[in-house]
């Protein structure tokens, strides 16, 4: 569990557990005891990326909000921001392979950004997907036209 918040409005007590997931059963099981013990002035708020990793009796007691992965025009200002407020170099290129590899998630698109920045002076495509292990588009495209055009010994050999 990464984070926990604790805020108070009007006599309620309002605890953010980011990354629930990560708990273990026997966690939750405690963290079940906790809510039921403090459901009178206390609200959970119980984030995860992963639901089927969060024990039955805990999901019970939650109500579920799903949040679907954000588009391009969210993602991009705030992406920015952060490239201003952190001084980091990104090509434009760079922004939409970020976006691209992320697919709506914020925090997934923030960890690539912040990798890819601390092992190149520039975030660009190439260090971007160099840095997540992830094929160039390009590569990809190199690759279906030695499958669909060539004959195996002719690509392998073209192969680099």
């Amino acid at each position: 569990m990464n984070y926990v918040r604790f805020i108070s409005r009007s006599g309620f007590k309002i605890v953010i557990l980011d990354e629930a997931d990560a708990m273990t059963r026997d966690a939750q099981n405690a963290l079940r005891r906790v809510i039921e013990k403090f459901t009178e002035n206390t609200r959970f708020c119980i984030i995860c990326n992963y639901l089927s990793k969060i024990i039955p009796a805990l999901q019970s007691r939650c109500t579920r909000f799903r949040f679907g992965p954000l588009g391009t025009d969210q993602m991009v200002p705030r992406l920015q921001h952060v490239v201003t407020e952190e001084g980091v170099t990104i090509s434009d290129d760079g922004m939409k392979a970020l976006v691209t590899l992320a697919e709506g998630d914020m925090r997934k698109a923030l960890n690539i950004m912040q990798s890819t920045h601390r092992l190149y002076e520039e975030v660009n495509e190439n260090n971007v997907y160099t840095c997540v292990g992830h094929p160039l588009r390009r590569d990809i495209e190199i690759i279906v036209n030695w499958v669909l055009n060539e004959n195996f010994n002719n690509a392998y050999r073209e192969y680099p």
